[in-house]
């Protein structure tokens, strides 16, 4: 997927969702998906924030090894 198309999914994605990791703290990420991206963006700044995309496989492998107890 080119990143201008993945960008555009991930601005337009309806489905982004405060991370259950950021539940106690002051600096919150949101995380949102589209096609075969997941995107983080800063809850505080919403629609104006900066997208980081990560292919979905990758952000799978992330949540495994973050939630490991």
């Amino acid at each position: 997927m080119r990143y201008e198309d993945a960008a555009a999914a991930l601005a337009a994605a309806g489905n982004w969702h405060k991370s259950s990791f950021s539940e106690a703290q002051n600096g919150c990420v949101e995380v949102g998906s589209a096609a075969a991206i997941v995107g983080v963006r800063d809850t505080k700044l919403a629609l104006a924030s900066p997208i980081l995309g990560f292919p979905t496989g990758s952000w799978a492998t992330f949540v495994a090894i973050t939630t490991r107890a």
